[in-house]
């Protein structure tokens, strides 16, 4: 996968994106990471990438010039791959597990992170997405932009080292995860439940799907209305309320 980032402030991307899982994924081939400051393509000769709203409003927007051109360049310079162009937009739509499900199928994704009061109109034209990754307002969006990659790159064959690790992630299954446990069975007093050190896998899966639906039903039970339950799943979750009263 490629990833191309669109920023005023490259130098925020140098330590967090060549860390731990990212910084693998990019020694291993799995990830190339390109970052440009979109100021090196304004074309005046202050490289100025803002200006006054029209019809006046508080602060400066960004102009479409310095981004349209900073495409432009990434485009010729990979003109073989289909790009998803992602805007970092607190109007955009709310960024989720799926979307990073999605994001990790593509072959190049480009994020644009946005500065000062917003964007001039026309900047929308050209992404794909427009995206937030929460009903709050930051700075900019290069924070943002490094949640969405590091929550995609994740995702990418073999960069976890373990495939079933991903697929059992809180959200990725629809719940929230399970309680899980470490030497030593016991610490201050504290002891890791019985049934975690029988070896009976089936009751180990029932234990554990029964706790996800447990911790999700007390602290997201939302998320359980936008699930399929299975029978199991409701006599659990049956059993989970009985024992609350």
């Amino acid at each position: 996968m490629r990833i191309d980032v669109l920023t005023l402030f490259p130098k925020m991307f140098e330590g967090p994106m060549n860390e731990s899982i990212l910084g693998k994924a990019q020694e291993n081939g799995q990830l190339e990471m390109n970052i440009s400051n979109f100021r090196d393509y304004s074309d005046n000769k202050h490289h100025t990438v803002d200006d006054y709203p029209y019809g006046g409003g508080a602060g400066m927007l960004l102009k479409v010039q310095p981004i349209y051109d900073n495409l432009q360049a990434i485009k010729k310079a990979s003109s073989e791959t289909k790009k998803r162009i992602v805007l970092l937009d607190p109007a955009g739509t709310p960024f989720n597990q799926k979307m990073a499900e999605d994001f990790s199928q593509e072959e190049h994704l480009v994020f644009i992170c946005g500065h000062y009061e917003g964007y001039d109109e026309r900047i929308r034209s050209l992404v794909t997405d427009e995206v937030s990754i929460g009903d709050y307002v930051l700075t900019g969006g290069e924070l943002g932009a490094m949640v969405m990659i590091d929550a995609t790159v994740r995702l990418l064959p073999e960069v976890l080292g373990n495939e079933v690790s991903a697929k059992t992630d809180s959200h990725s299954t629809g719940l929230l995860e399970h309680p899980q446990y470490t030497r030593p069975a016991v610490f201050n007093d504290m002891e890791v439940p019985e049934v975690l050190k029988n070896g009976n896998h089936k009751l180990i899966e029932s234990w554990q799907l029964k706790e996800a639906l447990r911790r999700t039903w007390q602290r997201r039970p939302d998320m359980l209305e936008k699930i399929e339950l299975t029978d199991e799943m409701k006599k659990l979750l049956q059993e989970i309320k009985q024992d609350k009263q």
